[in-house]
């Protein structure tokens, strides 16, 4: 019986994948055993360090600076898809005014606010936003506010069950049916001198507050610095910089130690200080030693290994980062088109799948939904039928910043042959660099319009392009 049961089980068998097998070699190996557990226990220090880099790495900065330009740019726009094309006009049109007074804070638009927001979650793991209804806007600018928190103004380790099946977990308050329902916030952030005495927490609703972070697993609560799997390897790092620049500039010390029997420095004068002899030396000197006296100078050899070595970290940085290592270091030796094409193709994935997938879902649609029922509910925006058809008036594209084109000639045409050929739409083009195609039509046909009414004639500049390809 008992060799049936461990038969039936697997027991004594060598197992068939090697990462799950023991022995000497697996010896010390490291597991996550749960990710919440994870981030409950190491999420706080590892971002506080992370953000230490990103203020004092030169390397950090740069990648944290090309991601957020990358993803955010000068912001990821909406454009409205409401049937009636007034009607987008008038959304738009009332979008525009009111993304300058976004802000709580005063220091940006609302897509400063998204740039800053990604930011935060690259460094800290996540960001929160707070919406508010604003009392003292302009007329005709629609009253909501973000409000941009730290995430440790969302206590990590408020754990609490408060009856009925819901529970607080990391500061995140569940119904019985596993729903967030609202998050549990400091009034001011955690270490500033100013703040008032308060310690608890406040609840604030989970349909006013904003929680960006980019999801690894189901049910993950929190989240984790970007800069995780890179940190040790970059502290590493700075430590081999650090010692390499402290032997190069021992090495370009000029040191000599003398050997002298009789203790007279081997006759040599010059300024004594703390056992150091100071003593001048002039080209042609030619300068008699006693017998039995020496001198020797130092010649500390120098890390021929220095520059591969970073090299090699820096790539492991920018792979665990998810960028191009050129982006990252600035270096471009040795790149051609082609490499630095396929590098970028590969990354635009990544930006592509992290703005539709994490930025648009869990930032933009909440804040577009919620100005566009505060635009109804204050009269800037007159939509009786809202209420029988609000999807209608929620529906929108939303269009990230345009990627710069390697080769601008090639990719064009390229484009043009695509649309040609039927593959793809001028909106689907147009709105792929960012732009709305209806508000490109008509500032083309305003062009055409004034340039025939001043007799202007751009047919020459329009085969240009041609006959470049032709030549």
């Amino acid at each position: 019986m008992r060799n049936f049961v461990q038969r039936l089980l697997g027991i004594g068998r060598t197992r068939a994948f090697d990462a799950a097998g023991g022995g000497r070699r697996w010896e010390s190996a490291k597991t996550v055993d749960g990710l919440n557990a994870a981030i409950l226990a190491g999420a706080t220090t590892a971002a506080r360090r992370a953000g230490w880099y990103a203020r004092n790495n030169p390397w950090v900065a740069a990648a944290v600076d090309s991601l957020v330009g990358n993803v955010v740019g000068a912001g990821i726009k909406p454009q409205s898809a409401h049937p009636d094309r007034a009607v987008r006009e008038a959304l738009q049109a009332l979008w525009l005014r009111w993304t300058d007074h976004a802000d709580a804070g005063g220091l940006g638009d609302l897509y400063g606010l998204q740039a800053m927001a990604v930011r935060a979650m690259i460094e800290s793991g996540e960001a929160f936003a707070r919406l508010k209804v604003a009392r003292d806007t302009p007329s005709g600018i629609v009253p909501l506010r973000l409000d941009l928190l730290d995430r440790e103004q969302v206590p990590l380790d408020l754990h609490r069950d408060i009856g009925g099946g819901a529970r607080i977990r990391a500061g995140i308050e569940f119904d019985s049916a596993g729903q967030r329902v609202a998050y549990h916030v400091h009034a001011s952030r955690l270490g500033d001198p100013l703040a008032p005495l308060r310690f608890e927490p406040v609840r604030v609703p989970a349909a006013d507050l904003l929680h960006l972070f980019k999801p690894l697993a189901a049910g993950q609560l929190r989240g984790i610095t970007w800069l995780a799997p890179v940190l040790l390897r970059l502290h590493e790092l700075d430590q081999f910089e650090d010692a390499a620049l402290v032997k190069a500039k021992v090495a370009a010390l000029f040191t000599g130690f003398i050997t002298d029997p009789d203790g007279t420095v081997g006759g040599l004068s010059g300024t004594g200080n703390a056992g150091v002899l100071q003593v001048g030396m002039e080209p042609g000197s030619l300068i008699p030693l006693p017998p039995g006296a020496d001198i020797r100078f130092s010649n500390p050899t120098e890390h021929d290994a220095y520059a591969p070595f970073v090299k090699n970290h820096l790539r492991a940085v920018a792979a665990g980062l998810g960028l191009p290592y050129e982006l990252v270091s600035g270096d471009l030796e040795g790149v051609t088109y082609s490499s630095i094409r396929a590098g970028l193709i590969e990354f635009r994935r990544r930006v592509e799948q992290l703005q539709h997938n994490v930025v648009v879902h869990l930032f933009c649609r909440p804040v577009w939904e919620r100005f566009l029922r505060l635009a109804v509910l204050s009269g800037d925006l007159p939509a009786r039928n809202f209420d029988r058809d609000p999807a209608a008036y929620l529906g929108c594209e939303w269009l990230p910043p345009k990627f710069d084109y390697v080769d601008p000639m090639k990719d064009v045409q390229a484009e043009i042959m695509a649309i040609g050929a039927g593959l793809k739409s001028r909106s689907q083009a147009i709105s792929e660099r960012g732009y709305d195609a209806e508000q490109v039509d008509a500032e083309i046909a305003a062009d055409q319009s004034r340039a025939t009414a001043l007799g202007l004639d751009f047919s020459r500049a329009k085969r240009i392009p041609t006959e470049a390809a032709n030549a």
